[in-house]
């Protein structure tokens, strides 16, 4: 058994490393394309587009490696039945279902690496991919200047503090003619340089600009004083502009979303959160008893004590000595504070809701590879001569389906129509579900006298739909 084991294993694992390397190629085409927009135009070097590419892998692989688990057992199998091999094992004394097992086995495999893989590196791919697209975003495209026209020249810190006219750039010796500079840097001053000519270029590390205007005047004045005025001639001036260039500068961020987090960070802001929504809970319990005792006891006679209301802002209920003047102003009160308290739970249920869908998302996806061998199976041993072709149409409908249930799962979870768990775990469930019935009908599988394909796939499910109606039949009784 153990080289039966091992052949089986061999058998899929061709097929399994071609799929994955062939779906995390189509996947990483689309990423890069939908990336490519935010990463032209920046005078990036090449270390950024590498950088991107590496950062972007873990999470398309994350995808596509329950996707090559089913291609390869759909084919592996199908390959199998096709060429005869199953009926020789099975008149050998094997079972179909011990076929299933090295593969099942590989896939509960698979799946724990995958779990380790998504609290491990996807985390921390994700962050530096945050972090570096931050850094892009922040990163000052190529000064282009246009003459006789007023320049924004952007700095580093995404406020424009200067802007620029020219008559004359030349742009292959960056000099200037006719030069206006109009600086903002200081917003209670107001400064404006005047050159008949000048030289432009950047530092060693291009990340300051320095003109070097000739034959010029400065006017300065104050926004407070407007009375006073002063106008500075030069001969040479050298203006530093800092934070021009087009050097990226790398970030550290500390602060990490959802898909950021390994999970036992999840666990934390899970735990932080249902705290929260407790505290909510208990703070509305409370307002809403102090209201009902306040209103039996005669509380809100006037001229009681009143003490200072704390803000309804805080969602904090008043102390509970405090005496309103009147009912209707103890029941505007209490309804402004419960609103405060509606809208605190609602966003502390929210944000709970995402921290709990990535939680069950890393375990949920790698499950996925063991419900796929378990469908995958089934199929390929009753339809064998579908070829490549119905192996790639069986699979991309699995995908679509499983994948289009997560995301709109996810959705709704987000909406709160639905729990984080059902969400995550619902296609899996359904999926799974279905491969119970697969898998105890695996030794009754059956191959029609038509040429495969298709073919074959409709008559299997015809004769399926035939057997059922005819089942539901019932002979009328005799009288």
């Amino acid at each position: 058994m153990r080289i039966l084991t091992r052949y089986i294993l061999r058998a899929h694992a061709g097929p399994f490393f071609f799929a994955l390397s062939t779906l995390t190629s189509v996947l990483m085409i689309n990423t890069i394309a939908r990336q490519l927009e935010g990463l032209a135009g920046k005078g990036l070097p090449a270390s950024v587009f590498v950088n991107v590419l590496v950062l972007s892998l873990p999470h398309v692989v994350a995808l596509t490696i329950p996707m090559a688990v089913l291609v390869a057992v759909l084919y592996t199998f199908s390959q199998l039945s096709a060429e005869n091999e199953v009926t020789a094992l099975k008149a050998s004394g094997v079972s179909l279902h011990r076929l299933m097992l090295p593969v099942l086995l590989g896939s509960v495999v698979v799946a724990i690496g995958m779990v380790g893989f998504y609290d491990r590196v996807l985390p921390e791919a994700n962050h530096r991919l945050a972090n570096l697209y931050v850094d892009v975003a922040r990163k000052t495209p190529t000064l282009k200047l246009t003459e006789q026209v007023i320049n924004e020249i952007p700095t580093t810190d995404l406020r424009t503090k200067y802007y620029l006219q020219a008559a004359t750039i030349d742009p292959a010796t960056n000099r200037m003619s006719d030069v206006t500079i109009y600086d903002l840097s200081d917003p209670g001053r107001s400064r404006t340089v005047y050159a008949d000519s000048g030289r432009m270029a950047f530092n060693r590390d291009r990340t300051d600009l320095f003109m070097d205007l000739h034959a010029g005047w400065i006017n300065e004045g104050e926004v407070n004083q407007p009375a006073q005025y002063h106008r500075t001639f030069f001969n040479d001036y050298m203006l530093r502009i800092q934070g021009v260039g087009n050097k990226l500068e790398h970030s550290t961020g500390t602060f990490r979303g959802d898909r950021e987090m390994t999970i036992a960070m999840l666990q934390q802001h899970v735990r932080s959160g249902r705290k929260e929504l407790a505290e909510v809970l208990t703070s509305v319990r409370k307002q809403e008893e102090q209201a009902v005792a306040q209103t039996l006891t005669g509380a809100g006679v006037p001229g009681g004590p009143r003490p200072i209301l704390l803000p309804p802002s805080s969602g904090m209920a008043p102390p509970s000595d405090y005496r309103y003047r009147s009912t209707d102003e103890m029941v505007r009160q209490t309804a402004l504070v419960l609103r405060v308290l509606r809208d605190r739970f609602a966003a502390s249920e929210d944000t709970l809701n995402s921290f709990l869908v990535e939680y069950y998302k890393k375990y949920a996806i790698p499950f996925a590879s063991i419900v796929f061998v378990l469908i995958g199976a089934p199929l390929a041993l009753r339809f064998p001569r579908g070829g490549t072709g119905t192996v790639i149409a069986i699979s991309l409908t699995i995908f679509s389906i499983y994948y289009v249930g997560l995301i709109g799962g996810e959705t709704l979870s987000d909406k709160g129509y639905l729990s984080p768990f059902l969400a995550m775990w619902g296609a899996n469930i359904v999926f799974f579900l279905l491969s119970i019935y697969g898998v105890a009908t695996l030794g009754h599988e059956q191959s029609s006298t038509r040429a495969g394909g298709w073919q074959e796939v409709l008559y299997g499910a015809r004769e399926a739909a035939l057997r059922s109606f005819r089942g539901n039949r019932r002979p009328a009784a005799r009288r």
